[in-house]
C-alpha cells in the first residue's frame, strides 16, 4: 500500500477528516487508475475533480482538438489552448491542478481495436462521450473487461448519470437502451444546444460516483438512473434491472461476444456516398456531392440554409438562400419546383426534417446535406468558423 506523504496528507486533509474516507480511502484514491473518455463538457469537470481528489493515475482519451465553441462548457481548456489537441490541453490543466497525479494521454481515443486493452489498464471508466456509437462501444468493452462504467449525458437543460457494472450484478447500457436510435433521429448538443453549467453538474456527479467506487464509501448508482432537470432544479431516480437476454452482459453474450469492430459498425451512422446515386433526387447526399452539384453551370441547383439568423452570422456558404426552419411552412410558395433544392443546417438534423416535410408537400426535388455546415467547414472550407 502506498503511503501518503505529509504534503499529501495536508492537501487531502478535508477528505481524511471524513470518517467514510479517512487515510485508507485517500490511499485507495492514490493507488487507483481512472480513464476519462472525452475531454469535453462532461470530461472536463469529471477529470478536474478526480485530479483534485488525488486519483493516482488519470487517463484522458480524446482525438479532437480544442475549438473556440468548446470554451462555453469545457473548462479544461482556455483561449490559449485553442488549436491544441484536447489531451495536451487537458494534461496541462490537470498537472497544474495536482502535480501528484500521473496523467496518461490517449490521443487516438477509444476504438474497437484498442478498447479492451485500454480498459483493462484502468480500474474505473468515466464515459463523457456524446454519441451513441461510442457509448455502445464503451459499454460492451467495459462489460467484457469487468470495469465499472460511470455514464453521463446532457441534452439542453437535462442530464443523466448512472453506473453500468454487470460484474457487480448491475445492468449495462444495453439493458437500458437495447438498440441505438436511427442515425440523425436524436439531435446532438451542436444542433439543439446545452447549458454549460449543466455539464458541470453532471460531470461532477460522475466524478463522485467514481470516487465512491474506488473508496467503497456510499452506494453507487447501480441499477439507478439519476436524472436532472436544470430548469425545474429537480432530481429524480429511475430504477432499472439487468436484462437476462442482453446483447452485451448476459452470460450468453459474454461467452460468445461479437468483435468490437462489429459493434462499432452496427452503432455508427450509415456512411453516405460522396458521389450522386442513380436516383435523380436522393433523400440525402454528402457535402462533397453537394459542392459538385452547386458547381454545375446550368444553375439548376439551389442551396437552402434553414439555420437561424444568429447562426448565419457565424458562418455561411456563399450564395445560399436563407430560410429558417420555422418559416418553411409559410414559405413553400417561394420555393422553386424547377430547381434541385439542397437543404443545409448545422449538422443535418433540422435540414432532414425540412427535406421530409417538403417531400410530403409534393416537392420531389429536395435533398438533405448530411453533416450540414459543420461537415462543410471540415471538408470543403477548412478556414470557416465552426460552432
Amino acid at each position: 500500500m502506498a503511503d501518503l506523504s505529509p504534503t499529501e496528507l495536508a492537501r487531502y486533509s478535508r477528505h481524511v477528516l471524513l470518517p467514510e474516507m479517512g487515510v485508507a480511502g485517500q490511499t485507495k484514491l492514490k493507488e487507483s487508475r481512472v480513464l476519462v473518455i472525452g475531454a469535453g463538457g462532461l470530461g472536463s469537470p469529471a477529470a478536474l475533480y478526480l485530479a483534485a481528489a488525488g486519483v493516482g493515475t488519470l487517463g484522458i482519451a480524446d482525438l479532437d482538438a480544442v475549438e473556440a465553441h468548446n470554451l462555453q462548457r469545457q473548462l479544461l481548456h482556455s483561449e490559449d489552448t485553442v488549436g491544441l489537441r484536447k489531451v495536451d490541453s487537458a494534461a496541462n490543466r490537470l498537472r497544474a491542478t495536482n502535480p501528484h497525479v500521473t496523467v496518461n494521454l490517449h490521443a487516438e481515443g477509444v476504438t474497437a481495436d484498442n478498447a479492451l486493452q485500454l480498459f483493462a489498464d484502468y480500474d474505473v471508466i468515466v464515459d463523457g462521450t456524446d454519441n451513441f456509437g461510442a457509448r455502445y462501444l464503451n459499454n460492451d468493452a467495459a462489460a467484457r473487461t469487468e470495469r465499472p462504467l460511470v455514464f453521463g449525458s446532457v441534452y439542453r437543460f437535462e442530464g443523466q448519470v448512472t453506473v453500468f457494472a454487470p460484474h457487480l450484478d448491475g445492468p449495462c447500457y444495453r439493458c437500458l437502451f437495447p438498440e441505438p436510435p436511427a442515425a440523425g433521429s436524436v439531435p446532438g448538443c451542436g444542433e439543439v444546444g446545452v447549458l454549460g453549467a449543466l455539464c458541470g453538474v453532471i460531470g461532477s456527479l460522475q466524478a463522485l460516483e467514481a470516487i465512491k467506487l474506488i473508496t467503497g464509501c456510499g452506494e453507487p448508482l447501480l441499477g439507478r438512473l439519476l436524472t436532472y432537470d436544470a430548469l425545474a432544479q429537480r432530481f429524480q431516480t429511475i430504477n432499472f434491472t439487468r436484462t437476462p437476454t442482453c446483447q452485451a452482459c448476459s452470460p450468453q453474450a459474454l461467452a460468445a461476444p461479437p468483435t468490437l469492430s462489429v459493434v462499432a459498425e452496427q452503432c455508427a451512422p450509415a456512411n453516405l456516398p460522396v458521389t450522386m446515386p442513380d436516383s435523380e433526387y436522393p433523400l440525402e447526399i454528402s457535402v462533397t456531392a453537394a459542392q459538385s452539384l452547386l458547381a454545375t453551370v446550368d444553375g439548376k441547383v439551389k442551396l437552402i440554409d434553414v439555420r437561424e439568423p444568429h447562426e448565419h452570422a457565424i458562418c455561411c456558404v456563399e450564395g445560399a438562400q436563407r430560410l429558417p426552419m420555422r418559416q418553411v411552412p409559410e414559405s413553400t410558395g417561394e420555393l422553386s419546383r424547377d430547381h434541385h433544392l439542397l437543404v443545409m443546417c448545422h449538422h443535418g438534423g433540422r435540414s432532414m426534417q425540412v427535406t421530409q416535410y417538403l417531400r410530403g408537400k409534393g416537392f420531389a426535388n429536395v435533398t438533405n446535406i448530411a453533416g450540414g455546415i459543420d461537415a462543410w467547414a471540415q471538408e470543403i472550407e477548412p478556414g470557416m468558423l465552426r460552432y
